[in-house]
């Protein structure tokens, strides 16, 4: 492969890495800005306070100087809030008083829903992760407390990795924005990051900066350049992120393992060549068969001699795979083809319809590189595969199995680990993003119906709170277990929150999911395993043309519509 074929790829790679790391990041950072501001909602004094309208301005200087000096958590702001939106409190300024009812779509969310939330949001001093968690005295909703914090924590993350961070407000929000904390601007748009680097703004000045924003990437002034879209509540973009990786360190250091990987293949490709010379230079030398025998029973791999309706001959090594079998002709008696074995799975080369279809793909395309996933004797191996024709009259071929089962093993448990939840072991956020992604691509290229569902349990904070975490873990583990054993093995289930999970129906419609749906409600409900619990859940189909993004809103709509109409059942949309 060509270097800069190979740069591609790995500029490519590169921003699919990046893009997956900023979503993470995020995710972290608001589940623990949410964890902070549901303790800090424990504290009873709030409520006096809230009730007198009066807070004193110190209250929570001592805890954020705690936090700044032992976290990441290095200029975390504290606002609290009347029934009415009315700032009360804000940890970072005396100015207080002021209506915030009207000025921020989760703040009016709050008022009407009084559920605790966490969203990336716009505000009068800067763009920020905020989380809200409302308060209440003997259930009576009387305000809320939001915490406040930024992007920079997760800019000097990803200073670790050699990335830079320019975190953007859309220019829209330029007015709204009347005591910008960073102050810094650029071409309209706000930064929201305190260390954005000065020459980097000037890259963006220098730049139309829409440009950023509608490629999977961009190469500028030496630097690979990815942005993400930062959304609110309702979805909508407000602004991105942008992460700068200088291209000597992507070239300097991942490029050498990726041209690694190809040497390493490439040597492998030509070391079965090799191997196949030289056994089609001594077949041929009928008097020297005892020489070529020695031969191919002195390679490592497994060596197979066949002419397309049986196997003529084998190496040695091929009995350390099937065992059970004492000499060539046993294995024949059972078997025509080690074809057999193969299992049939996407990646890996399949059996094909036909007698020995897979023989001749492998001989008629010499440059790819095939590998076999095959089942032997209960054991799973992994074979790259090469094959060259040693008679053409006869049809006599010569089949190399390189045993690649390590490699292929260890690559599959770096997968896994990216894309399970590790507490459940079902797929996580991560995984959902992507696979959506492939679903919605199939579902319209071939025409197939593509359903989605969204499910949470109900309750399920009282569950941690009544009984602990570790019985809301196992919980949390055998219910959404159960849910995964009802489904298809096609159909995938993605825990994307807590409490919260979605299930991806490919070919299936709308109807036929909420059947699915009334099905898993029954099934949960009748359970009653570790304690009894109910789920909602929320059904769409999905419809040509939209996006990623509005299919799980319409499917989040359809399930808050759920939880808001009583629980425990199943609302489609």
């Amino acid at each position: 492969m060509k270097q800069d074929e190979i740069l591609t790829e790995k500029y490519k790679a590169t921003t699919k890495e990046i893009r997956s790391d900023i979503a993470h990041f995020l995710e972290i950072k608001e589940k623990s800005t949410l964890a902070i501001a549901l303790s800090l909602a424990t504290d009873e004094k709030i409520r006096s306070f809230i009730l007198k309208k009066k807070i004193p301005q110190g209250y929570y200087a001592d805890l954020i100087h705690q936090y700044k000096a032992n976290t990441l958590y290095q200029n975390i702001w504290i606002q609290i809030i009347d029934r009415d939106g009315i700032s009360l409190y804000r940890s970072w300024t005396k100015a207080k008083g002021d209506d915030l009812s009207g000025s921020r779509a989760e703040i009016s969310k709050m008022e009407k829903q009084h559920k605790a939330s966490v969203a990336i949001s716009v505000g009068s001093y800067d763009m920020s992760i905020k989380a809200m968690v409302p308060l209440f005295d003997h259930e009576r909703f009387i305000g809320f407390i939001e915490i406040i914090s930024h992007f920079n924590s997760i800019a000097k993350t990803f200073e670790k990795e050699e990335i830079d961070s320019v975190v953007l407000a859309d220019k829209k929000y330029a007015k709204h924005l009347t005591h910008p904390f960073t102050k810094m601007f650029v071409d309209g748009y706000y930064i929201a990051n305190l260390d954005a680097k000065k020459s980097l703004v000037k890259l963006l000045s220098d730049n139309k900066i829409e440009t950023f924003f509608n490629k999977e990437y961009r190469i500028v002034d030496g630097y690979l350049i990815v942005a993400y879209p930062l959304k609110d509540t309702n979805e909508k973009t407000i602004g991105h992120y942008l992460a700068f990786k200088k291209l000597s360190n992507i070239e300097s250091k991942d490029l050498q393992f990726f041209q690694f990987r190809w040497i390493v293949f490439t040597l492998l490709f030509f070391m079965a060549i090799a191997g196949v010379v030289n056994i089609v230079m001594y077949y041929n030398m009928r008097k020297q068969k005892k020489y070529y025998k020695n031969i191919i029973d002195s390679s490592s791999n497994m060596i197979i001699i066949n002419n397309k309706k049986n196997i003529i001959d084998t190496n040695k090594v091929f009995f350390k795979y099937f065992s059970k079998y004492k000499s060539l002709d046993e294995f024949r008696d059972e078997n025509t083809c080690v074809c057999n074995f193969f299992v049939d799975e996407e990646g890996y080369l399949s059996k094909g319809t036909v007698a020995y279809n897979w023989l001749e793909k492998v001989i008629d395309h010499p440059d790819e590189h095939y590998k076999v996933k095959m089942i032997i004797e209960e054991k799973i191996y992994y074979f790259l595969v090469n094959a060259a024709v040693i008679d053409r009259e006869q049809n006599h071929y010569s089949v190399i199995f390189a045993d690649i089962t390590k490699e292929e093993r260890y690559k599959e448990e770096l997968e896994d680990i990216t894309i399970r939840d590790s507490l459940t072991g079902l797929y996580n956020r991560r995984f959902y993003e992507t696979q959506i992604d492939e679903e919605i691509y199939n579902a319209k290229r071939y025409e197939h119906a593509l359903s989605v569902i969204m499910l949470d349990i109900d309750f399920f904070k009282k569950v941690n709170d009544e009984h602990g975490h570790s019985v809301g873990d196992e919980v949390l583990i055998y219910y959404a277990n159960l849910v995964k054993e009802s489904l298809r093995e096609a159909d995938k289930v993605c825990r994307v929150g807590g409490e919260e999970f979605v299930i991806i129906l490919p070919y299936t419609t709308k109807d036929d999911a909420v059947k699915i749906a009334e099905k898993l409600r029954v099934l949960v409900e009748k359970s009653k395993k570790i304690l009894p619990i109910t789920m909602s859940f929320g059904v769409t189909e999905y419809i040509k043309g939209e996006s990623e993004d509005f299919l799980y809103k319409r499917a989040d709509e359809a399930l808050y519509e759920a939880k808001n109409s009583g629980r425990n059942r199943v609302v489609v949309r």
